[in-house]
């Protein structure tokens, strides 16, 4: 992930060792955020100041840690603020998990309690309040719309290694991956991500040319059962691909007409239709301003229909005239909740109907059985504490399903090869399955620098490959499906977003094609 100040927008690309390129390397939300790691090394930086530090430090001068949280990802930024002689502040911005260090900050000021700042680089505002305590500063940030970004405060700042590869070796067979696996985790197991103290384990499923492996490392077994967030989209994709097979729905449709009657009024323009939702082209912000979770812990659990419906009739449904890929868990939620009033079943009871009976899949749901609960992984928190399971409420089809590396493997093979899919028998949706995964697979969309998006499935136009991730607040999830190789993979994590599930996925396709590798531990 990297950001065009010019352009303000995301793009894939990788970082070369220039400063200019390096202020690319923060998070813009009209692209999707961290959806890749960057493939070249980034040298640490940290902007040259000349104010002398003030003998007397104001509230806020000091190391400062956060985490923004957006989609399917979470990326730690940290700030180094002091103040001169005179009282005027600084401050520079680093985003530590993209290797972009050293961001300067503008139009700073600090008034207790209340501090804001610009970054220039990127066209971002923070602004919020520093605690009575002294210890955090609560606030948003701000890039054409807002998400939360709370700071903690620091001892000492942390410093940035750069990005490590491991040796090139000779594309490596779904058979001979975990052996591969095994040394290259050999690091992370030992004292990294997968370390015993941390509680964390990982599941990777892989097949190629039909030869499926699954294995786990870790805290977790082959068979135990993870949250795969936002991958539920390439579901929802799905479905509606399944119901314009079936002519029960139109790609043109509004979605106003899917839902209940009155529920937002008919714009006087251009109106959102399905294809807009699917794509992540619909101009909608990435979650709804009514969202106030009761219990933080679980925070989708109480958003209802009602909530998503009132939202929708401030809002409208009005498209904008210019649009641009902007990941919203808002659109397909919408999506999902939209498709299942128009069959009149439950977003649960479609997905079973269009894609989980016709394949078979045993383990894959939204509400677990007893016998799955039992199987159901311990998540945890980035900080690799305990964290709880979490209901997607009326936003289901955008990250409420539960699955095993088997079951998944069983999807992306029949994402990767459509025309041969194996379905159950006597099962109606069966027979549109096919042509609807050639539908959902068809690149309708741009991302950026190339890449493409179908109906959620991203295209990476440098591996030639359909991906996507996902996370929740204790899981981090990761699939790949790519005709190149006739590979493909699922990654499934314990632990909530921090990087290492996307670089682990990345890392199993590189190996897949014998390029240079990512390295796990660093």
């Amino acid at each position: 992930m990297v950001i065009n100040p010019s352009k303000n927008h995301l793009i894939r690309n990788p970082l070369n060792q220039k400063w200019t390129r390096m202020r690319n390397a923060f998070f813009r939300y009209t692209r999707l955020i961290a959806l890749t790691l960057v493939s070249c090394v980034l040298p640490i930086l940290s902007a040259q100041q000349s104010n002398i530090t003030s003998s007397k430090p104001s509230g806020v001068d000091g190391v400062w840690l956060g985490t923004l949280t957006a989609g399917a990802a979470s990326l730690r930024v940290q700030i180094n603020v002091k103040s001169d002689a005179t009282g005027h502040e600084s401050c520079t911005l680093d985003s530590l998990d993209q290797r972009a260090m050293g961001l300067e900050c503008a139009n700073i000021q600090f008034a207790t309690p209340n501090f804001l700042f610009d970054v220039p680089a990127v066209k971002g505002h923070w602004e919020g309040k520093l605690s009575e305590d002294g210890k955090s500063l609560n606030g948003n940030w701000s890039q054409g719309s807002a998400l939360v970004l709370n700071f903690t405060r620091q001892q000492a700042a942390i410093a940035v290694t750069p990005i490590a590869y491991d040796s090139v070796i000779a594309p490596v067979s779904a058979g001979e991956m975990q052996a591969v696996l095994d040394k290259d985790l050999a690091g992370a197991l030992k004292s990294g991500q997968l370390a015993p103290a941390t509680g964390g384990g990982v599941t990777i499923g892989v097949v190629q040319h039909g030869v499926r492996r699954v294995f786990s490392y870790g805290a977790v077994k082959p068979n135990s059962i993870f949250e795969i967030g936002s991958i539920t989209k390439t579901f929802t994709g799905l479905i509606l691909a399944q119901m314009v097979e079936q002519h029960r729905v139109s790609l043109d449709d509004p979605v106003r007409t899917l839902l209940p009657q009155g529920t937002v009024a008919k714009p006087d323009g251009t109106e959102i239709t399905l294809v807009d939702l699917a794509t992540q082209h619909s101009g909608l912000p990435r979650m709804p301003s009514n969202f106030n979770p009761k219990d933080v812990k679980n925070p989708y659990a109480d958003y209802t229909p009602a909530d998503l419906y009132a939202f929708l009739a401030k809002q409208g449904v009005g498209k904008p005239a210019k649009t641009e890929f902007l990941y919203s868990n808002l659109g397909f939620g919408l999506l999902g909740q939209a498709l299942a009033v128009h069959a009149s079943l439950s977003y649960k009871a479609l997905l079973k109907q269009q894609v989980i009976s016709p394949l078979g899949l045993r383990d894959t749901t939204i509400s677990l059985s007893a016998e799955q609960q039992a199987r159901f992984a311990q998540g945890h928190g980035a900080n690799h504490q305990p964290a709880n399971a979490w209901d997607l409420g009326s936003l289901e089809g955008a990250g409420a399903i539960r699955s095993t590396a088997d079951d998944m493997l069983t999807y992306l093979e029949a994402n990767l090869h459509p025309d041969t899919v194996k379905v159950a028998p006597q099962t109606g949706p069966a027979s549109t399955l096919g042509a609807a995964l050639n539908l959902q697979h068809e690149l309708r969309a741009d991302v950026g620098d190339g890449a493409k998006i179908g109906f959620a499935w991203l295209w990476d136009p440098e591996l030639k490959s359909y991906w996507h991730n996902g996370g929740t607040g204790g899981f981090s999830s990761y699939v790949f499906f790519s005709s190149e190789c006739d590979c493909a993979g699922v990654v499934l994590f314990n632990t909530g977003p921090n990087g290492f599930m996307d670089k682990l996925g990345k890392h199993i396709q590189q190996r897949f094609m014998g390029l240079h590798a990512l390295s796990l531990f660093d």
